[in-house]
């Protein structure tokens, strides 16, 4: 007696035993978890009175609202597809996105309205346009839909290797592709969160992590899954993120490094009173040990460290704590935690793997590529099978990081295969050069990428922000590097800047950096 795994299994179970629990948190805001999944169930209804069905696309562009989380669950139920769209691209990468996609309907917050109406004329396959928030010429109002539309709808029958979601990729040296999740994928992750990083009924997690990045780590069916409350935050803003974890009593949240170090590094008035207890989820880039310690020691917060990529729905590894690691202080357990980990229960096999395509030895010392192959593994990418061969034709989905294999099976990640710099003949991890130059008092965050040198071939450049108030020179922190780095791996040049160029998800672009139009010149 098989049935479909789908996180939509969570919903029903979730649905039944918990009506009454709180579900969502919006501002002013408050659903029970009745209320919630009656809103969704309004909402599939008015998709299906509009002609959507069962494989259609239905592309969302909003922050992080009630609404946006109901798409997970409306569109889903109906067997259609959710394309999340990230809010922050251009009309441009809109217009792209929604005709790659072919999605039939397109929903969008007020903040986006203007820049969808701008390239309307390319958008002809879309036959309804939504407004979340602020309806107006030519735009259809969600809530009045949502209002109008009967409880009932006709469920179709939905496979787990079915079309869940069509998730674009940063695109940022190229078009955007689409990541193709099917119900499997996200079904196994968010059971595999749960194993690892257990929430229960009762906790409440802070929407910190735009839900359109991959699908919020899967966390907009893992906080449903443990009957917990979403509390949705539309934007960061360090102090605004403390008062929630405050007002909201909030046990959970996930941020990517850049966000932790926002936080890290929030002032006195920002931060207000302590607000200890968070558990927070990290991935999306290698944290650094100096932040992780800060956010534990200073705050009181347990930092996980998580890794894995939109193709993987999306985590693959987890920084597992052990009971070896309980002796540890805290600069040893902050090395530590800023380590990859080891394989999900759920997530498949991970090896690091050589050149040669046999598993590196488990020395700490000898690189190769991460490679997956599991069930959170992608379908491939939408419309493009030479891409999704190129990653994935040989059985593994190879994700382009470099990394080690430690004697006790923890992966840690030197560097992006493409942003290893080889220097003199000599592979210098940008990671570890950028962990070091965190810890210097004066230093908030840094970014290092290889540029041309005559006798070298290449050798390390920082770009780095300074803390507010604070000051050093570039002399400085290379003597700083130098003294607890080898000499080869310690920047030549110092750049300083007032912000890093980033993706729309946070990520540096350093191939900005490598190109030499790097971010905003301090002033």
């Amino acid at each position: 007696m098989e049935t479909a795994l789908t996180p939509l299994e969570f919903a029903r179970r979730t649905r039944r035993l918990h009506p009454r629990r709180k579900a969502v948190v919006d501002g002013d805001l408050r659903l029970t978890y009745e209320q919630f999944f009656d809103r969704c169930d309004r909402w599939s209804a008015a998709l299906q009175g509009m002609g959507v069905a069962k494989g259609d696309r239905v592309a969302y562009i909003a922050p992080n609202t009630h609404a946006q989380l109901e798409s997970f669950y409306a569109v889903p139920q109906l067997g259609a597809v959710l394309v999340p769209v990230n809010f922050r691209l251009t009309a441009d990468d809109f217009a792209y996105i929604v005709g790659h996609s072919g999605a039939k309907v397109v929903c969008a917050h007020a903040d986006q309205l203007d820049a969808v109406d701008s390239v309307r004329d390319r958008m002809p396959g879309v036959e309804r346009f939504v407004a979340l928030t602020g309806a107006h010429d030519g735009w259809e109002d969600y809530e009045a839909l949502v209002a109008a539309a009967p409880r009932e709808f006709e469920r179709p029958d939905i496979a787990e290797t079915d079309l869940l979601t069509i998730n674009y990729t940063s695109g940022t040296t190229a078009r955007p592709k689409g990541v193709m999740i099917t119900h499997r994928n996200a079904y196994l992750n968010t059971v595999g969160t749960l194993l690892h990083l257990r929430m229960d009924v009762g906790d409440r997690y802070l929407w910190t992590l735009p839900m359109f990045h991959a699908n919020g780590w899967t966390y907009t069916w893992t906080v449903t899954a443990a009957a917990a409350t979403h509390v949705c935050l539309p934007a960061v803003d360090p102090a605004r993120v403390f008062e929630l974890i405050r007002a909201e009593r909030v046990t959970w949240l996930c941020a990517a490094p850049t966000v932790l170090i926002m936080l890290a590094n929030a002032t006195a008035e920002a931060r207000g009173a302590p607000a200890p207890g968070v558990h927070v989820v990290t991935a999306g880039a290698s944290p650094a040990a100096a932040t992780i310690e800060r956010l534990e020691d200073g705050f009181g917060w347990t930092v996980t460290h998580v890794y894995g990529l939109t193709e993987t729905a999306p985590f693959i590894t987890v920084c597992e704590p052990r009971p070896e690691h309980e002796g540890m202080d805290a600069r040893e357990r902050g090395v530590l935690k800023a380590r990859q980990g080891v394989e999900l229960i759920t997530s498949g096999a991970l090896a690091v793997l050589g050149a040669d395509g046999a598993e590196v030895p488990w020395d700490g010392a000898t690189v190769g590529e991460i490679a997956v192959r599991g069930n959170v593994v992608m379908a491939g990418y939408y419309r493009d099978p030479d891409a999704t061969a190129q990653v994935m034709g040989d059985g593994w989905f190879h994700t382009g990081d470099a990394a080690v294999t430690h004697p006790d099976g923890f992966v840690e990640i030197q560097d992006r295969l493409k942003d290893v710099i080889i220097s003199g003949g000599e592979n210098i991890s940008s990671v570890e050069v950028e962990g070091v130059l965190l810890r210097h008092p004066a230093v908030q965050e840094a970014a290092v990428v290889g540029v041309p040198h005559e006798r070298w071939g290449e050798t390390p450049k920082a770009s780095v922000v300074l803390r507010e108030d604070a000051d050093a020179t570039a002399a400085d922190l290379i003597a700083f590097a130098r003294g607890h780095l080898a000499h080869f791996k310690a920047p030549t040049q110092v750049e300083f800047v007032a912000q890093l160029p980033k993706t729309a998800t946070g990520k540096i672009q350093k191939f900005v950096l490598r190109g030499g139009a790097s971010a905003v010149a301090r002033q």
